[in-house]
């Protein structure tokens, strides 16, 4: 009888130790695919991008491709902007250097710095019911207008769209828009007539 106790006992501290460790293994293998506002989808290829763009996030990014290389698609939820814009560019830019296709899914929202992420892919697709949002871009007691056509203050945005695959013309229409439609602290949903316009789709 006292041998039966041991064993029993044995058995039941080894499953409550390998369901602990089952456990573990999931929670590890969760944040390990977690990377700031991107997440690496179960098949190592598809990263849901879902939050704001800040200053640690091209850190992140590298961090992600160094243990996923394969990844080749990222699916954005939302992105309501950028609060650091020179991170944004540098990531932008690597990320269509990479060759990732961007696509922004079902009840997605992109806005302001957000649409600069997106026209990073080599391929853009949206969903239904998505939502893409422009305006001019402020500094310090300045804003994108006080600026006239040509300033260098409008060259690292044009500069980034030409190097996405944007024609110069394409690239400076597009600009000139975002800045003109509306001010830094409104917002501008683009029509899908605009969107065709400035190429924002490529499937």
């Amino acid at each position: 009888m006292k041998a039966f106790r041991l064993i029993f006992t044995f058995l039941v501290v080894s499953a409550v130790l390998l369901s602990c460790n089952k456990d573990n293994d999931a929670t590890s293998s969760s944040s390990n695919r977690q990377f700031g506002i991107f997440k690496v989808l179960t098949d190592d290829t598809t990263v849901e991008m879902d939050g704001t763009i800040g200053s640690s996030s091209l850190t992140k990014f590298n961090s992600l491709v160094a243990s996923f290389p394969n990844v080749n698609k990222i699916n954005i939820k939302n992105c309501d902007g950028a609060s650091d814009d020179t991170v944004n560019l540098q990531l932008s830019a690597n990320v269509h250097q990479m060759g990732i296709n961007i696509h922004l899914m079902d009840n997605g929202e992109i806005a302001s710095g957000g649409v600069d992420f997106f026209v990073a892919g080599i391929q853009r697709t949206k969903g239904s019911n998505t939502k893409i949002g422009v305006h001019s871009w402020a500094g310090e007691n300045v804003t994108a207008t006080d600026f006239p056509v040509g300033h260098a203050n409008h060259l690292p945005y044009i500069n980034y769209y030409v190097s996405v695959g944007f024609t110069q013309q394409q690239a400076e229409d597009f600009y000139y828009f975002t800045i003109n439609t509306a001010p830094a602290d409104s917002i501008h949903w683009m029509t899908d007539p605009e969107i065709s316009q400035y190429n924002l789709i490529i499937p």
